[in-house]
């Protein structure tokens, strides 16, 4: 949603826009824009920089933004005209009017947390054949967790912060389909707050997902007012069933004896579990993929996003993978966390962790496993259509 939410901010008395998404248009390469702006993703690093030194060599001037080039600027620079480091609910608009005045400077970093009040709708109406980006709203930022994978604490400023509850809720209405997800880094970080929103969402005939800590899902509570507000799934980074996994993580909030126990009831209350799971760790061996396999098998869990360990730029996980030498590559191509391993482990090959990741997530989404989650009271349609578009990703 970055695109869409920066297009609500452009002066149209200023600017026309166009939003392209490149997984189903073509970037239109022959057109003569003034100002291109694309935000870089680390994985996708190379591939932005390809299109934004074609861009340039066309005559257009060319801004970048977004995760990575916030963490490696130096590195983006010679790519763009411009450069918007972290968060751009400040500099965005202020480079916008000094673009189009012609006075823009190189590059901008917000000097301080920007509010998120009075953010403007985002531009949902640019969004071509993308109905899921289209069901994506935020209504807080930040985590109070120090996770060592995670590049939170380096891209945003360190402070969790919430939008007005009536402004959120502005936002879900202005969503044309019944299904949305709050695309928020802990949408229970603040309980007092989410409940404000899961109040104010009652009546509204929505259907909702978001993104917890498992911590947060011992409030029976608050549980069950996120079934009563419409809340289908959620997200939970389980990250590993290691206890020495967790600690390497520093993911202080999970302990993994609880697990068993706080999945039946976030189940109970009719709320599927998906769960987030990451192989790679140091202490993971090559048992880890059966093993995490029956753990998933055990608790009943209804949906699972794997991942392979990746060294994100910057992360304490990046600084000592880098000191200890491990890194593979300076491609940022491999650093996906799906297709590649950008590291050396320590209990396996690269070849292995590939292989038992893919494993592992054939064996999960196989048809015969999907097909017995559907015995389940909180597994709905949503959760096997999602299962489904899991095992399609893995044989596509």
């Amino acid at each position: 949603m970055t695109m869409p939410y920066l297009a609500g901010y452009v002066n149209l008395s200023q600017y026309a826009v166009r939003l392209i998404d490149e997984y189903n248009q073509r970037i239109p390469f022959k057109t003569p824009f003034d100002l291109v702006a694309l935000t870089v993703n680390t994985p996708n690093a190379p591939h932005c920089y390809q299109i934004a030194d074609k861009f340039r060599s066309m005559g257009s001037k060319v801004v970048l933004g977004g995760p990575h080039v916030t963490l490696m600027p130096e590195e983006a620079l010679p790519h763009c005209d411009h450069l918007i480091c972290g968060e751009a609910e400040e500099t965005w608009p202020l480079f916008l009017d000094e673009f189009h005045s012609g006075q823009a400077n190189k590059m901008y970093r917000a000097a301080q947390p920007p509010s998120l009040e009075h953010i403007p709708l985002p531009r949902r109406d640019l969004i071509r054949r993308r109905l899921n980006t289209g069901g994506a709203v935020f209504a807080s930022r930040g985590c109070p967790y120090q996770c060592s994978f995670c590049n939170l604490k380096q891209i945003y400023f360190p402070t969790f912060r919430t939008r007005p509850v009536e402004e959120v809720i502005r936002d879900i209405q202005s969503i044309s389909q019944s299904h949305f997800v709050f695309w928020d880094d802990n949408f229970f970080c603040d309980p007092q707050y989410a409940r404000q929103i899961m109040k104010a969402l009652n009546g509204l005939n929505k259907r909702w997902a978001a993104q917890v800590s498992l911590d947060r899902c011992n409030d029976e509570t608050l549980l069950q007012q996120a079934r009563d507000s419409g809340c289908i799934y959620l997200f939970i980074g389980l990250e590993t069933f290691s206890k020495a996994g967790i600690d390497e993580a520093h993911k202080t909030c999970n302990q993994p004896e609880d697990y068993a126990e706080i999945i039946k009831n976030i189940q109970a209350h009719g709320i599927a579990v998906q769960a987030g799971v990451i192989f790679g760790f140091d202490s993971d061996t090559p048992n880890v993929f059966k093993e995490t396999l029956k753990a998933c098998r055990r608790l009943h869990i209804d949906g699972v996003t794997a991942s392979i360990l990746t060294p994100l730029p910057k992360t304490p996980l990046y600084n000592r993978l880098q000191e200890e030498n491990r890194l593979l590559t300076d491609d940022w191509a491999w650093y996906n966390g799906k297709t590649r391993v950008a590291f050396q482990p320590l209990h396996m090959s690269p070849q292995e962790l590939f292989s038992g990741y893919m494993g592992f997530r054939k064996a999960f989404y196989s048809l015969p496993s999907i097909l017995r989650r559907l015995t389940r009271k909180q597994f709905g349609w949503t959760q096997f259509i999602m299962n489904l578009g899991y095992r399609f990703s893995i044989t596509n």
